[in-house]
């Protein structure tokens, strides 16, 4: 039976863009199964599609014959194992440690950045990210500890992959690189300041076939949902 994937709209959910991009950019085969974000009440179309697939009411849920999975950590944990050939962790037991805790700390952490900053691929705000950045401080600290840490990450590996294109976090597209692709988004919408080899990153990221794909799929939406927009009235 074929992997399916429930995810939310594209063009805002970011959660479910991580699995989404790390199954397309790996090239494994799923179904997917947009469930469009209405409302988050009990009694929305969202809830009452996802009762009896997922106890949490929430996307993404990955369903493989009939065993789903909701959490983005453990459905790329379990696409991992499941699929040890795409070696989605790098193979290097250290690097793969480190793997891990960045994505964990993507998962739980940067707060500020993704309640101010949500992810709004079709918009394009600089504006408002000018104003984000004066006023919120945790934004800023926020973006501080990011540049840090992709630093910190692309200083270790080398200038050019073997096939002449320019390195991600762990050299080779991996989980991390998923994990991140929605933060990428964010500071493309908002133009928040970034030094220029990791604007590169962000641009190489951009560019991944997966995320392309994703990022098409985004714009051809055209379905506003004000209450997923802060800093917008309409489009």
């Amino acid at each position: 039976m074929a992997l399916q994937l429930y995810i939310g709209n594209k063009n805002y959910s970011s959660w479910s863009m991580r699995p989404w991009v790390l199954l397309k950019q790996a090239g494994i085969a799923f179904d997917e199964i947009m469930v469009r974000f209405d409302s988050f009440e009990a009694h929305s179309s969202f809830k009452r599609t996802l009762r009896g697939i997922s106890p949490v009411g929430k996307v993404p849920v990955l369903v493989h014959d009939g065993f789903a999975v909701w959490d983005t950590l453990a459905i790329a944990e379990y696409l991992a194992e499941r699929f040890p050939e795409h070696q989605l962790w790098p193979t290097d037991l250290q690097a793969r440690a480190r793997a891990r805790s960045v994505c964990a700390e993507m998962h739980s952490g940067f707060g500020a950045l993704r309640s101010h900053c949500p992810m709004n691929i079709e918009a394009s705000l600089p504006d408002t990210g000018r104003l984000i950045w004066r006023d919120q401080a945790g934004v800023r600290a926020d973006m501080a500890r990011l540049c840090g840490l992709w630093s910190e990450l692309l200083s270790v590996q080398p200038d050019k992959m073997s096939d002449g294109s320019g390195p991600l976090l762990f050299g080779r597209f991996s989980i991390a690189d998923a994990f991140f692709a929605p933060v990428c988004m964010r500071l493309k919408t908002y133009a928040l300041p970034l030094p220029a080899d990791l604007a590169a990153y962000v641009e190489r990221v951009a560019a991944l076939p997966g995320v392309q794909a994703w990022i098409q799929d985004a714009l051809a939406e055209h379905d506003f949902l004000d209450f997923e927009e802060p800093y917008r009235l309409g489009r």
